[in-house]
């Protein structure tokens, strides 16, 4: 199939209802057809009962977290206002636990209100309390913000952070004394009427130093939108679907000593049609992973009704586009979907590698499976692994793998809503509130692997509908197991604690290179832990899920045995370090050039 078929192909509707163009004409070709139902694979079932006792338990009151998001919607109907944002979480005070940033978008300009929305940031007190330290640390700034990306790319040992938003990003250097100063200069991806969106931090090159790649979404300006004339029909005007804006090019600036300097072109990340020659990318969620094993980071990039991107890291500063080959780039009919999220993992604790997209309403989320990685070529197995039929129906944004029974196997976690505030009126089955939804890895290849958790397994807090869109996970509390943040598109933010998920034995680490031939991050660390038969790997990169970054500690679920037999870290060098008899239900801080500290 060429590219310029699939480019007429993915001319479909982003609503499920008729978009009609001004004057009342059918335009000739749809935006987009709804995809008919998936049947499920027949799999043998597994009991509800055998699913975990953990509780989600809606905390953000209790926390301190107030953070609402604007989205600065006026009736104009602008699709940023859709897209929602990102958030993170950090120890931006280097205490031991993590804080919380998130971004923030913004009313347009002569809609404004006083006082102005801004970024914000919440102090963790160690105890899952936060308080709200925005203006002291100096991130009290407006603008139309999307996505956040955390890295400490100075290698001064604290984490700093960069912001996208529509027209341009911004890069905050963390001074170690709590306040964040704008250092962005160079550090921002070029071109007109950009939408930088995904974020990740990763060592390209194995230098030592964190470099940056962003994601762009759509050529866009409001006066490029407000002229379309979307109709939903018996509505009025409705937000129109990316189909109907020129795409974008990705971004790559390569870190020299603390100054940025724009590769992307040279690298081979920025991809064009092969007809006209014009930007192919839509994109929105960013995950790095070193797919192959070779040493060098790879980038997977979820596209929105075009095709996804797999960059192959060749080495020395070059790129290879290729997701088509490998499998990744369309559903399994061969069309492109609207991707949002992103995440990779090893969810079967043996070669396997998976990567999972979260994709739009109608369009089940996309679980692309290698049985060796090193060939680089995947299958959509979704249905196959119980994530077919079950996804289907919500608009799929927030999507990570995580342990959070803490039985060593990573399960999937979802955050869901639609764009269209009114789609209940055109189509009964959609709403725009959309619960999360959660899927235990039962870890039994031929039964449903991957289970649909319901509010009697895990409470009714975590599934009450919500227009999600980032989220993010991180112990908050201490207490081991990995508790839930969740962005609400125009709305509150909304915290959920994890009340019994550390029932079962767990090990964390927190990893530090040493700021020379490693990165002081140690981003794209793997790691290795093998206990009682089982063998778990995790590679260290928090750019995931949907405009997000998850806690930079890694947690490993043990079940019932009270220690790891071997644990491995190759750093980012090459360098190697292994250490025997851990006991379990600790957190390791572990030096690539000290060792243990504590």
């Amino acid at each position: 199939m060429t590219v310029v078929r699939i480019i007429k192909t993915a001319r479909r509707l982003r609503l499920a209802a008729l978009l009609i163009l001004p004057g009342g004409c059918t335009p000739a070709t749809p935006a987009r057809v709804v995809p008919k139902a998936v049947a499920p694979v027949r799999l043998a079932k597994v009991e509800a009962k055998s699913l975990p006792t953990v509780k989600y338990v809606d905390s953000t009151k209790e926390a301190g977290i107030t953070f609402v998001h604007t989205n600065g919607a006026q009736g104009e109907k602008l699709l940023p206002e859709t897209m929602g944002s990102g958030v993170a979480f950090l120890d931006y005070d280097r205490d031991g636990d993590q804080d919380l940033f998130f971004v923030n978008s913004s009313y347009w300009p002569g809609h404004l209100v006083k006082p102005a929305p801004t970024q914000a940031l919440f102090r963790n007190d160690g105890k899952g309390h936060f308080e709200n330290v925005t203006k002291e640390a100096g991130l009290d700034k407006t603008f139309y913000g999307q996505g956040v990306a955390v890295g400490d790319f100075d290698n001064d040992g604290h984490p700093d952070l960069y912001v996208t938003s529509i027209g341009r990003g911004y890069l905050y250097r963390n001074d170690g004394k709590g306040h964040f100063d704008d250092v962005t200069l160079d550090c921002s991806a070029k071109g007109p009427n950009g939408w930088l969106t995904g974020a990740a931090w990763l060592d390209i090159d194995n230098d030592g130093d964190l470099d940056l790649f962003i994601g762009n979404y759509i050529t866009w300006t409001k006066e490029i939108d407000k002229v379309q004339g979307f109709q939903l029909t018996g509505i009025g005007r409705a937000y129109g679907p990316p189909t109907h804006f020129g795409g974008s090019f990705c971004a790559l600036l390569r870190n020299d000593g603390g100054r940025f300097t724009d590769v992307s072109e040279s690298a081979g990340i920025q991809v064009r049609t092969p007809d006209l020659k014009v930007p192919l990318a839509k994109s929105l969620g960013v995950a790095p992973y070193d797919v192959d094993g070779d040493g060098l980071v790879d980038i997977a990039v979820a596209n929105d009704t075009v095709q996804n991107f797999f960059f192959h890291n060749l080495g020395q500063g070059k790129f290879e586009e290729i997701a088509m080959p490998s499998g990744v780039a369309f559903d399994q009919s061969g069309l492109p979907r609207g991707g949002m999220g992103i995440d990779w993992a090893p969810f079967l604790n043996d070669d396997r590698l998976g990567l999972a997209v979260g994709n739009f309403a109608n369009e089940m989320t996309a679980l692309y499976v290698c049985d060796q990685p090193k060939t680089l070529v995947f299958s959509d197995l979704a249905n196959l692994y119980g994530l077919g039929a079950a996804t289907q129906p919500p608009l799929k944004f927030g999507l990570f793998f995580f342990d959070y029974d803490f039985d060593g196997r990573l399960d999937l976690l979802s955050a869901n809503g639609h764009l269209e505030p009114e789609i209940s009126k055109v189509q009964a089955s959609e709403t725009y509130e959309q619960p999360v939804q959660l899927f235990w890895n039962s870890g039994k290849p031929g039964h449903t692997l991957f289970v649909p958790v319901k509010p009697e397994n895990a409470g009714p807090d975590l599934f009450k509908p919500v227009v999600g869109r980032g989220t993010a996970y991180a112990d908050i509390d201490g207490d081991g197991d990995l508790d839930v943040v969740v962005t609400v598109n125009n709305g509150p933010a909304r915290l959920f604690r994890n009340d019994g998920g550390n029932k079962n034995h767990w090990i964390r680490l927190e990893l530090a290179g040493n700021g020379k031939t490693s990165n002081r991050d140690a981003l794209g660390a793997k790691v290795e832990l093998k206990s009682g038969g089982m063998s778990c790997h995790r590679q260290l990169f928090p750019s995931k899920s949907y405009l997000s970054s998850v806690e930079h500690t890694l947690t490993f679920g043990l079940a019932q045995l009270d220690h790891a037999d071997l644990l491995k870290i190759t750093w980012p060098s090459g360098k190697v370090s292994a250490f025997e008899n851990l006991k379990a239900d600790r957190l390791y801080r572990i030096d690539e050039d000290a060792g243990l500290r504590d």
